[in-house]
């Protein structure tokens, strides 16, 4: 293996992360990524490293954007908090007060909270689409308001895996006029000089690293109980969440996935953009005379609203209003933080917030893995910011 060249900026504080970040690319098969750490509205690492494409041509700079996968339900999750602290939106409302035309089959009563914590029981479309309605809005959002719920709304949970972003996202457009990723920019983004994204500009593409999938994914319990479910339920909850339409898990690299807006899932961002959001959450929600949370809704982000077995993931889960939140089960923490919120993503990025710590996180990479809730690469960066502080 050649040298691995690190590039960017470590306080020397944390040099431990730096070097734990070094060792993903020698021990952990890394291919390209980025790792950053904001504390206390402070930049304290920005690392980037090796290779943005397959066939390792195109090296990683520091404005490669990376496909975040779930960790995109935390921005959007974000942006459901801000209509909240504004007034426009109350999550205990039913959906139908916001999209009346999701009102069928038994879904009067599903409240937007439920949308958010994953108990509202719509995880997928049992009726099999075609590859391409992933990238039609008003096709996804009428074939949720056409379905019926998997469960009695409310008695349960299961992961939304990419519905959670048609219909928290169809609300905020009933409510605002604009799509996820249209809000998004114009309140969060433009203002803070975020580089995130929810339907990229066909001009930025260039930036946008390759997700390498082909690769011997590694064998964990979790991921190996998940795949039995997928396998011996594809029309099941889990089967129709992960695999309707079918372009759900082929695309993430054309064109078309990225400047679609999917807001559970194609977001595309840096590391540094990440923890910077999570960051500014951590320390109160203000910044540049940008209020993105106030300090109540901050409060809310961290609340327990379900915990236990996930119907859709096979395993124990604990979210807030959106976010995914410290898990009791040992490969899903993000850190000691008791108040710790964010979200990971498919093959292993995260973004995450810990008020307690003031610490905005952010870690992004191109080499997927299968691990369902934190990737041990990011794991280790984790642990290792925490022994700095």
């Amino acid at each position: 293996m050649s040298a691995v060249e690190v590039n960017g900026y470590c306080d020397p504080a944390f040099e431990p992360v730096r070097e734990v970040f070094l060792n993903n690319f020698k021990t952990r098969r890394e291919n390209g990524a980025a790792v950053s750490l904001v504390l206390n509205e402070r930049k304290v690492v920005d690392l980037w490293a090796d290779w943005a494409d397959f066939k390792r041509q195109k090296l990683w700079q520091k404005d490669t954007l990376a496909n975040i996968y779930s960790a995109t339900k935390g921005i959007t999750a974000i942006c459901a908090m801000r209509l909240m602290d504004e007034g426009r939106l109350d999550p205990d409302r039913p959906v139908i007060s916001y999209w009346p035309e999701f009102a069928k089959k038994g879904k009067r009563y599903i409240t937007v909270r439920m949308l958010l914590n994953h108990t509202a029981g719509m995880v997928g479309i049992r009726k099999r689409l075609p590859g391409a309605a992933i990238y039609d809005w008003q096709k996804m959002t009428t074939a949720y308001a056409r379905q019926a719920p998997w469960w009695p709304p409310g008695t349960k949970h299961g992961y939304h895996a990419f519905s959670f972003g048609w219909l928290v996202g169809e609300v905020i457009r009933r409510i605002t006029g604009m799509s996820v990723g249209q809000y998004l920019h114009r309140e969060i983004c433009s203002p803070l000089d975020l580089d995130l994204h929810i339907g990229l500009p066909g001009k930025e593409h260039a930036r946008s690293a390759t997700m390498i999938m082909l690769r011997s994914p590694s064998i964990h319990k979790d991921a190996l109980r998940f795949a039995g479910a997928l396998i011996t339920g594809i029309n099941g909850p889990t089967g129709s969440a992960f695999t309707n339409p079918p372009s759900i898990i082929t695309g993430v690299n054309s064109r078309q996935w990225r400047c679609a807006e999917i807001p559970s899932a194609n977001g595309q961002g840096t590391a540094r953009s990440l923890a910077k959001i999570y960051g500014v959450l951590a320390a109160g929600g203000r910044q540049k005379g940008v209020q993105v949370l106030s300090p109540s809704a901050i409060d809310r982000c961290c609340q327990e609203e379900v915990a236990g077995r996930d119907e859709v993931l096979k395993l124990s889960t604990r979210f807030g209003p959106g976010f995914m939140l410290n898990q009791d089960n040992p490969s899903g923490n993000f850190g000691p933080g008791r108040r710790s919120f964010g979200h990971p993503g498919a093959g292993g990025s995260i973004g995450f917030a810990d008020p307690e710590a003031g610490m905005g996180f952010g870690y992004v990479m191109n080499k997927m893995d299968s691990y369902i809730l934190v990737d041990p690469r990011a794991k280790r960066l984790i642990d290792a910011a925490y022994t700095c502080l």
